[in-house]
């Protein structure tokens, strides 16, 4: 059956493809999507753009020049290219008196002979043509950049991959080569394409790595090769069946759907140290191998069944914020937790019932004296120091909710990208020269055919785009108002002290010019839709924090509702930078919203198990501690809420509970057959399940260490908040669980507060000796 499976789900690996868009945070038919959309629709894919860029005196030779040039007419060559604005095809607006209309001319016809030559172009660049101010140079560092619109039919397909490393990338390095000048390369398209490769890049690391870390952890804890190998067949088919099932659902890998393979392997190892652990104890007992795997399954399935669950409610409840990738990660993930569960249990028993018995030298270690030691001293440490635990847990809750109150949410679309990559060098170079990269769209709809041209709107649109450049962290704005203003130049003969809105004289003759100048509508077309009724403002934005951009998006507001009555304007606020910021917002309400779903859950498997409501409140102290301590120092060491570090507490909550379903469950059962004999029964329960809780921490630790090694800061953060709030949680499950079982007995200790559990999770006529 399991090969079979297998076999199924291996054959749905072709299925599996990566993501080539970007996280949408939020659902469809959230109103900031539809406001979005309502922008692409008129005015098509904005995040389409690359852009190159140098910045250094030498590329103004007639040698350099020329090559820069070149780079341009091979970019437009590609099929894959839909438009490049450059040096190269630098149109300038001039007059044409005799048919009374506008023409556009090339600036560079040829190639440049001299430096003369090269001197006259570069001054007329610099100074006479305004209207390419910000979008092709900066006047005061004379950074040269040049504009490149992607085919937006190819943006969020793997044509565009495939463009950017095969044709792209050789053409950036070729002249690169020729010249000795370093270009800068930025822009949506280039940006996601090289995230995208690096989290393929990773997934196999991550796998390799969790796997390595995994079996060395295994093989030191037991000293057995076989019950290493059997515990590696596991978690692999584990891996087969998580790309089976992404591959059979349809889904695309993402940055967190990337993580599962090596998550489950991570999850799959404690399982089979629980199930392997057992089998070895009931040999060295007494030998009988039938007898031995019967007791792992009916002793071992209960417990683990549960744990397993609880870990899966914890990923389940992602599937209620109505974020696609938020959804598809908690299906995935909650589906292989149990799958990976199924496995472990139909796996480990039938190859160990075609094995010979373990030898004496595989069970040695379970008689360690080290383990011995470390158990005396949590025993000793809640039997002498029940009060220090209570103070120390005390001040770490006060410290830590000091620290909450520091956490700041980021909506950053660029924060967890490779600090090391040269792309994110790129970017910041961008951000410096030409105020940033991120796209924010203002669309005014005049409510009226062909109200844009009208000369009272264009002073509005004039007078918010002022507003704008006093926000530093905002590029200077384009619009059709700076083609009105090139149109008034090139009518004074291209003089640039004529680059300026016309006045009512002047602009029913300007516009006369305009309109017959067929060749100048596909610029039009970049600013206003085909009705005249709608234009649209583009500024750039820096990569800052979420609150900097809710104060300069509320900033904007006052100033459109100053410069743009709603009587009169509909005005839309919008572009990706925005739309991912509020989709942060929207997840971190959605994601209090699943934890809260998370403990409530594994509240009712608790209720279910124990039947008692003061049992519920004491197990998940010591689960929901860790994660306000956690949340506590991301406080203090400035790691913000993002949609990556946010997970943290759902997925830590869900497995750390596992280790509280264990004790607690060995608890009641030692409670019954010492007659009630409270002090007794906690310390035999922590004798009996705190090794095994310790070794699977230990597993899990470092094992959610090894997303420390991503590239990625979110990715990295998740790793190591993971692995420090399962430290901290099995701790709290050591010795702050039996320090509130002994200190509250009197309150928990009776067969009223005790009723009969509805799962006996662990045997009634046996002891679970957890290694």
């Amino acid at each position: 059956m399991v090969l079979g499976i297998t076999v199924f789900l291996a054959m749905q690996w072709k299925n599996m493809r990566f993501t080539f868009t970007e996280a949408n945070l939020l659902p469809d038919h959230h109103p900031i999507n539809l406001e979005y959309n309502k922008f692409l629709d008129t005015f098509g894919e904005e995040g389409n753009l690359i852009v190159i860029a140098i910045k250094d005196s030498s590329l103004f030779t007639p040698e350099n020049f020329n090559e820069w040039n070149k780079l341009s007419k091979q970019l437009q060559a590609e099929p894959e290219i839909s438009l490049v604005v450059s040096t190269d095809n630098l149109q300038k607006l001039v007059k044409n008196t005799d048919k009374k209309q506008f023409e556009l001319q090339p600036l560079i016809q040829n190639k440049i002979q001299d430096q003369v030559e090269m001197d006259s172009i570069k001054e007329e660049i610099f100074l006479k043509l305004p209207f390419y101010q910000s979008l092709l140079y900066n006047k005061e560092t004379q950074t040269i950049r040049t504009v490149v619109y992607l085919d937006k039919e190819i943006v969020n397909t793997s044509v565009r991959r495939d463009f950017i490393f095969n044709d792209f990338e050789p053409l950036i390095q070729d002249f690169e080569k020729n010249t000795g000048l370093d270009v800068k390369v930025s822009g949506m398209p280039y940006i996601r394409t090289l995230n995208s490769q690096n989290i393929i890049d990773e997934i196999s690391m991550f796998i390799g790595a969790a796997l390595g870390i995994t079996s060395l952890i295994f093989f030191f804890f037991f000293r057995s090769f076989r019950a290493t190998f059997i515990s590696m067949i596991v978690v692999i088919i584990g891996v087969m069946w998580a790309f089976g099932i992404l591959g059979l659902l349809h889904y695309e890998i993402t940055v967190l759907t990337a993580l599962i393979p090596p998550l489950i392997i991570v999850i799959g190892i404690p399982n089979c140290i629980f199930l392997i652990n057992k089998y070895q104890q009931e040999v060295q007992k007494h030998g009988n191998q039938a007898k031995s795997l019967q007791r792992v399954i009916s002793n071992i399935g209960n417990a683990t069944l549960m744990t397993n669950m609880t870990t899966a409610a914890g990923f389940a409840t992602f599937i209620i914020t109505e974020s696609k990738l938020l959804k598809e990660f908690g299906i995935v993930a909650s589906l292989n937790i149990i799958a990976i569960f199924i496995l472990s249990l139909l796996i480990i028993p039938v190859i160990y019932s075609f094995m010979p018995l373990p030898k004496t030298k595989h069970l040695k270690h379970l008689n360690k004296t080290w383990i011995s030691m470390f158990v005396g001293w949590m025993e000793n440490t809640v039997k002498e120091h029940r009060i220090a635990i209570f103070i120390i847990s005390l001040i770490a809750l006060i410290g830590s909710i000091i620290g909450i109150y520091q956490i700041r949410i980021s909506g950053s679309l660029i924060e967890d990208m490779p600090k090391s990559a040269a792309f994110f060098d790129d970017i910041r170079f961008f951000e410096k020269e030409f105020d940033g990269v991120l796209p924010v769209e203002i669309m005014v709809d005049t409510k009226r055919r062909n109200g844009v041209m009208k000369l009272s709107t264009l002073r509005r649109m004039e007078d918010l785009e002022e507003l704008i450049k006093e926000i530093p962290e905002l590029s200077d704005p384009i619009s059709i108002t700076s083609l009105v203003k090139y149109s008034k130049q090139a009518y004074y003969n291209g003089n640039p002290n004529y680059y300026q809105l016309p006045n009512n004289q002047e602009n029913t003759f300007i516009l006369s010019y305009a309109r017959k100048s067929s060749n100048s509508s596909g610029l039009l077309k970049s600013f206003v839709d085909s009705t005249g009724q709608t234009a649209r403002i583009t500024t750039f934005m820096q990569d800052i924090g979420t609150d900097k951009i809710e104060g300069i998006e509320a900033d904007l507001w006052k100033k459109i509702n100053k410069v743009l009555p709603e009587d009169r304007y509909d005005v839309t606020l919008t572009g990706k930078a925005l739309v991912f910021m509020k989709g942060t917002k929207y997840l971190v309400k959605n994601l209090v919203m699943s934890l809260t779903l998370a403990i409530f859950l594994i509240s009712l498997f608790m209720a279910y198990m124990f039947r008692s409501f003061k049992m519920i409140i004491i197990s998940l102290i010591p689960n929901i501690l860790p994660l306000i301590i956690t949340a506590g120092m991301m406080g203090f060491l400035g790691i913000p809420i993002k949609p990556s570090t946010i997970l943290v507490f759902s997925v830590a909550f869900g497995i750390s509970v596992d280790d509280t379903i264990h004790f607690l469950a060995k608890y009641r059962q030692e409670l019954t057959k010492n007659r009630w004999q409270i002090k007794k029964s906690v310390y035999n329960a922590l004798k009996e399940t705190g090794v095994s809780m310790f070794y699977t921490s230990i597993v899990l630790f470092f094992g959610f260490s090894v997303f420390m090694l991503s590239s990625f800061g979110g990715t990295k953060a998740l790793g190591g908040l993971v692995s420090f709030t399962l430290l901290v949680a099995m701790l709290a499950n050591l010795i702050l669980l039996p320090a509130l079982l002994l200190a509250l007995e009197r309150n928990i200790a009776n067969k009223k507060v005790l009723k009969k559990p509805n799962i006996d999770v662990l045997p009634k006529n046996g002891k679970e000796e957890d290694l």
